[in-house]
């Protein structure tokens, strides 16, 4: 086990990364913009240096001080956390070359899935479903000759990452030329690449994921899947695992398909496999995410396994105690606490945290860098905190989440609270009967988009 990490992100997910490793009694290190400096995750780490000034390209995003910081303290390894450097071969490449370990996958196959074509030409290998597409085109001429092959409702999405940038919805043909300069240009903006993948849009669908765990000797671990169809410009609000429309035969099936998949890519850590699932309960391939997603602790809750002290052993040389499929027990849902603005499209709202006051009780957790008092940038992603709920099954664990959001206190920004539990206590999240349009179709009638 290693004795020394640094942990290349912020906020909440720092702190969690942090925790896990003192229960793992490894000393972590953490790194802070001049913006974070008295923020709780500087303040739980053994060590921390700052690594530059509030933008994120010029302290998070910058390999180079992130790479100096793990020098100068001593770090055997680099826990990436999500989003900034987490799927960045090159970042990998760096820590590799400078001697530490990167608690994810390796650079060659991050580069290798973070290509959608190429990732979708190895998943024909191992026999999973794909959504029907073409590969990363680069002209209008060529978004042109994939509608004609695919036909209507398209999805354009940007081939060099994810996010919702650089992803736009085409109803028709009519749409196709402003929805790819839109798109095309959000691409080039975010990643520096503006080519675009051409994909068949599954309408109805849900989106589905599935979390796995791959050591280095081959064994994989599948944690079940995880709802997460309930989305705000392609981003997700709420994710609950089991999903509602899953039964165990279609489960077996996709984590069959998953196993297959990380023996023939050569998986190994933690990371999450997205599918579409359409009305007639077929399932289709769309990206898989190499790194720690927002919402595992849906995952955790309904199979007792620490997904993150898993990544540290794995990426440490050790196996996975467990392997297969892993047991579900109960069920879960996480709701996403952002500094947003609901009725005005989610704008964000930075600004000073007067008040914050999370629930207690049985089955709650929340992860969260929050402290009254603190401010909030605008330099960085919106959210506040993660609220979890456990219970025996879907009915009782929506009172609990209904529960637990009326004790919730947030004051001095506005929030995605009132709409969170708007959603929870809607007819349709309660039936389990929703898909990706769930916004669309029924934000007219949830008074927290409303107001204004």
């Amino acid at each position: 086990m290693f004795s020394r990490v640094l942990v290349a992100n912020r906020g909440e997910i720092a702190v969690r990364i942090i925790r896990a490793l003192h229960e793992l009694g490894v000393e972590a290190v953490a790194v802070y913009s001049t913006a974070d400096a008295d923020s709780l995750h500087v303040r739980l780490a053994d060590e921390a240096v700052c690594i530059g000034p509030p933008p994120a390209n010029e302290s998070y995003l910058s390999i180079s001080n992130v790479i100096g910081a793990a020098e100068t303290t001593g770090c055997q390894a680099v826990h990436p956390g999500y989003g900034f450097l987490s799927e960045n071969p090159a970042f990998v490449e760096a820590c590799e070359e400078t001697g530490f370990i990167f608690i994810g996958p390796s650079a060659d196959l991050m580069r290798r899935m973070g290509d959608k074509a190429e990732a979708k030409r190895e998943l024909i290998a191992a026999n999973v479903p794909l959504v029907p597409g073409n590969g990363a085109v680069n002209s209008f001429a060529d978004v042109q000759a994939g509608a004609k092959e695919l036909g209507y409702p398209l999805l354009l999405k940007a081939a060099a990452g994810g996010g919702g940038k650089g992803m736009r919805f085409v109803k028709d043909h009519a749409e196709l030329e402003s929805a790819y300069a839109t798109a095309a240009g959000e691409a080039e903006a975010a990643f520096g690449d503006g080519a675009l993948y051409v994909e068949k849009a599954i309408v109805p669908a849900r989106h589905i994921e599935m979390q796995v765990l791959c050591d280095s000797f081959g064994g994989v671990l599948t944690l079940g899947e995880r709802e997460c169809s309930i989305q705000r410009r392609h981003q997700k609000l709420i994710e609950e695992s089991p999903s509602p429309a899953m039964t165990p035969e279609l489960r077996a099936e996709m984590e069959q398909a998953v196993e297959r998949a990380c023996g023939v890519i050569g998986y190994t850590n933690a990371g999450t496999f997205e599918f579409l699932l359409s009305s007639d309960n077929r399932f289709y391939f769309m990206e898989l995410n190499a790194r720690l997603q927002v919402e595992h602790p849906v995952s955790e809750l309904v199979t007792g396994i620490d997904i993150v002290r898993e990544q540290i052993r794995i990426a440490a040389g050790e196996p996975l105690a467990l392997t297969g499929r892993a047991p579900l027990r109960g069920h879960a849902i996480e709701m996403r606490l952002n500094a947003e603005d609901p009725s005005r499209d989610f704008v964000p709202t930075p600004g000073r945290l007067e008040r914050f006051r999370v629930p207690l009780g049985p089955g709650v957790r929340v992860d969260t860098f929050a402290e009254e008092g603190m401010e909030i940038h605008p330099f960085y992603d919106s959210l506040l905190a993660k609220l979890v709920v456990h219970d025996a099954d879907r009915p009782a664990a929506i009172e609990r989440a209904l529960r637990a959001l009326g004790e919730l206190q947030i004051e001095g920004v506005t929030s995605t609270i009132a709409v969170i539990r708007d959603i929870v206590d809607s007819e349709e999240f309660r039936l389990g009967d929703y898909s990706t349009n769930f916004i669309a179709e029924v934000g007219s009638r949830l008074p927290a988009l409303l107001k204004g």
